[in-house]
């Protein structure tokens, strides 16, 4: 009977091993090594790699996602520009906190230009991911409309490309100037 406890750890170990060694360094057994898991465990929860690569992009976004409770606890705030600044700015500290999982989802993106199928597996989940950011923008009353999310999220992840992979490019003060640039540019005030 599959254990969806070790099937999640390996998951988050696929994650990890993507971050650190690149898709090309995704194998059963680095995985097995990362969870710290007998030889073999991998391939007994996924039958191929592709079938793995699937399993790291989509338990990649419940890594990265926010905390309901704090997401509740900004929303009992008035709902203008700095809100949105405010989850702007959780964004790049989740980033940052989960860096592998960034690196990873970066290294997903790029392993599906060469994967058909992982392809439309991942456009299949980013498109849901803006469907639902959009949907959570709008009826919470934020100020903004479909473009307004859709500009946030190609510039965040511009932003969180630059910063992971490049620290000390524009470095994390410039980093938080940036996204508060970006929302008094992108969200007019009174929408």
């Amino acid at each position: 009977m599959p254990n969806p406890a070790r099937r999640t750890a390996l998951a988050d170990a696929a994650i990890d091993v993507l971050a650190e060694e690149g898709a090309r360094g995704l194998t059963f057994r680095a995985v097995d090594a990362k969870a710290g898991v007998p030889a073999g465990t991998t391939s007994n929860y996924f039958a191929s790699r592709d079938a793995l690569l699937a399993a790291a992009g989509a338990h990649v976004f419940v890594r990265l996602a926010p905390d309901p409770a704090e997401v509740d606890a900004r929303l009992r705030q008035p709902r203008d520009r700095e809100l949105v600044a405010r989850f702007m700015h959780d964004i790049l500290d989740r980033a940052t906190a989960d860096r592998a999982g960034h690196l990873a989802l970066l290294e997903l993106r790029l392993e599906s230009t060469r994967k058909p199928e992982l392809a439309a597996l991942f456009t299949d989940t980013m498109t849901r991911g803006l469907r639902d950011n959009t949907a959570f923008h709008l009826d919470a009353g934020l100020p903004g409309d479909r473009t307004t999310v859709e500009l946030l999220h190609v510039a965040m992840t511009g932003l969180i490309v630059e910063h992971l992979t490049l620290p000390g490019f524009l470095g994390r003060a410039a980093v938080t100037v940036l996204i508060d640039a970006l929302v008094d540019k992108v969200v007019t005030p009174g929408e």
